[in-house]
């Protein structure tokens, strides 16, 4: 009987042990599984009711997948400052803007061709997170995201003042389609800007991989944990912290020029602080500082957006008592609705689900085990 004992808890703790291997296993492989199913989109005729209109493969869902995934990609750069420096930043969709803005300047009021445009809009980003990360990252804390937030009010004024006639104010600037490739103009071209987007996502995924886990982020997390040891070691965060802001800032440039041929032009609600909260809101939905987790919040927010807003119009919704037709027609009461839900069941956002699962799952698997031992 002794003998037996042993070995009976064992196998207890062997399946108990069994969801969270299954949970670990699946974590590696889904990554894999979401890429395979993001190249299989273009040629899909499967509907998915409730969640998209019409097939996969339509033009109007590519539409929507490619934001999706821009934002996604937005908001895994944006995580650099936020979740892996511990930079509270109010200003980052300037540089989005920037790339948009100015690419598209210089291919229509320069006549340059995009590529070369492209280049050159990027260059103005990095330019523009340089100079003004120079400056913001003299002073830290709140008065850090004090000044990004000045900066961005600052922009954003300037872009809907119109000086010159250059930012087209309040309409924005569209790109005239003669001016762009053939192979980018037109609802039928919608699979091409796909797979730029697509481009763009697993780009940024590599750069903010390959960042955090080389040396300068190992400091970046250090900063974010304690900057005066970072100090007391002779290494200067003042740096380090720049490299971040730069970093950041050209992959939102690169979004602002894939949002740029999505959209069709650069648009100035992109330059307000207004948008950089959303980017806040998508890196808190997905979890913070994690590896996935603010790409999973872009994608879910910027669905959310869009489809909560049709949801709004709805004929089920005008239906209801006003008590519930009022806040219900609301796109940002659903939205705020969602994210509170969400943070309030989900502390440390969604990438947090499969580790507040585990314990429940192994003490099911315990009792199951008890219930059956002879």
């Amino acid at each position: 009987m002794t003998t037996a004992t042993p070995a009976r808890e064992a196998a207890t703790a062997a399946d108990a042990a069994a969801p969270a291997g299954s949970l670990q296993r699946y974590g590696r492989w889904w990554p894999a599984a979401g890429l395979a199913a993001l190249l299989a989109a273009p040629y899909s005729s499967l509907p998915l009711p409730g969640l998209l209109d019409g097939p996969i493969g339509s033009a109007g869902n590519l539409q929507l997948l490619a934001l999706c995934l821009v934002f996604g990609a937005l908001a895994t750069g944006y995580d650099l400052l936020l979740g892996r420096t511990g930079l509270l930043s109010f200003g980052h969709a300037l540089y989005f803007a920037a790339g948009s803005y100015a690419t598209e300047l210089i291919m229509v009021e320069a006549g340059l061709p995009f590529a070369v445009a492209a280049v050159l809009g990027l260059c103005c980003g990095i330019a523009l997170a340089a100079a003004l990360g120079s400056v913001a990252l003299r002073v830290g804390g709140i008065a850090f995201s004090m000044v990004t937030l000045a900066f961005a009010q600052a922009g954003s004024i300037l872009v809907e003042r119109d000086p010159g006639g250059v930012t087209g104010g309040e309409e924005g600037r569209a790109i005239p389609a003669d001016k762009l490739p053939g192979s980018l103009a037109g609802i039928g071209n919608t699979v091409n800007l796909y797979w730029i987007a697509l481009a763009y996502l697993v780009l940024t995924l590599a750069v903010v991989h390959w960042a955090v886990n080389s040396p300068t982020g190992r400091v970046w997390e250090g900063i974010k944990e304690n900057e005066r040891r970072v100090e007391v070691l002779g290494l200067r965060p003042y740096g380090f912290k720049l490299v971040a802001f730069v970093l950041a800032g050209a992959l939102a440039a690169v979004g602002g020029i894939v949002h740029l041929l999505l959209t069709g032009g650069a648009t100035p609600q992109t330059t307000t602080s207004d948008f950089t909260l959303s980017l806040l809101v998508m890196v808190v939905l997905g979890g913070s500082g994690s590896r996935w987790g603010p790409l999973i919040g872009g994608v879910l927010y910027t669905w959310a957006d869009h489809r909560l807003g049709d949801l709004a119009g709805s004929q089920t919704v005008s239906g209801l008592p006003s008590v519930l037709r009022v806040p219900l027609s609301q796109p940002l009461f659903l939205l705020g609705a969602l994210f509170v839900v969400t943070v309030v069941a989900l502390p440390g956002g969604l990438t947090r689900l499969p580790a507040r699962l585990r314990p429940a799952l192994t003490a099911r698997q315990r009792k199951t085990a008890v219930r059956l031992r002879p």
